[in-house]
């Protein structure tokens, strides 16, 4: 008798999108299932999607600081459960005031370790200003997790314009050079989770 061969099935990084939005008639709904599936249509990832209206994080609300990991609420043991199975993230993010909203703010500060040397991604998005003196804003808290924000980014400006649909069924349609930019910044993903899942490892 030969030997027995045991293949081994290697799985994709997973690739989380988190939809950072939450307010009603939102268009990071949309963007965010655009994104998801430019993704999955990239083949370099498992993704899933992650809403933040759906998660519902209350406002900041353990006791402890999150570096412990001694948490006591349910929701911050589900939310903690969630980023720690992710190897990098897309932040599909709005423009509140010149800064990123709170919501997001909120969800990224429930945590420390789970985001730890973990590559990301930005798609933002506004007006002629395309949300991107929100995503300067967000980078300075990305790095004090020792996160790793992409220079690589997909900054969506007039976005009504792009946007056909009413309600849950808004549909996001991307320009070429939209498109052609969540490209790249999916191929720089791919590219730095590797080092940076060594970086976990060690």
């Amino acid at each position: 008798m030969g030997e027995q061969v045991i293949i081994e099935r290697v799985s994709n990084p997973l690739l989380q999108i988190i939809i950072g939005s939450t307010r009603p008639g939102r268009v990071g709904l949309p963007i965010g299932r655009w994104i998801e599936k430019a993704a999955l249509d990239h083949g370099g990832f498992d993704v899933e999607l992650v809403d933040l209206a759906e998660v519902n994080l209350p406002i900041f609300d353990e006791p402890k600081h999150p570096m412990l990991r001694q948490y006591t609420h349910d929701h911050t043991k589900a939310w903690s459960a969630t980023i720690e199975r992710a190897d990098a993230f897309v932040m599909v993010m709005p423009e509140y005031n010149h800064s990123f909203n709170a919501a997001l703010k909120n969800a990224i500060d429930y945590l420390s370790h789970e985001w730890r040397h973990k590559p990301v991604g930005t798609v933002s998005y506004g007006g002629v200003a395309a949300g991107i003196r929100a995503v300067q804003q967000l980078k300075p808290v990305l790095s004090v997790l020792s996160m790793v924000p992409l220079t690589a980014a997909v900054p969506i400006p007039f976005v009504a314009k792009m946007i056909s649909g009413e309600g849950d069924d808004k549909v996001f349609t991307p320009t070429e050079e939209v498109a052609a930019g969540a490209t790249v910044m999916l191929d720089a993903l791919a590219a730095w989770i590797p080092a940076s899942k060594l970086l976990r490892e060690a």
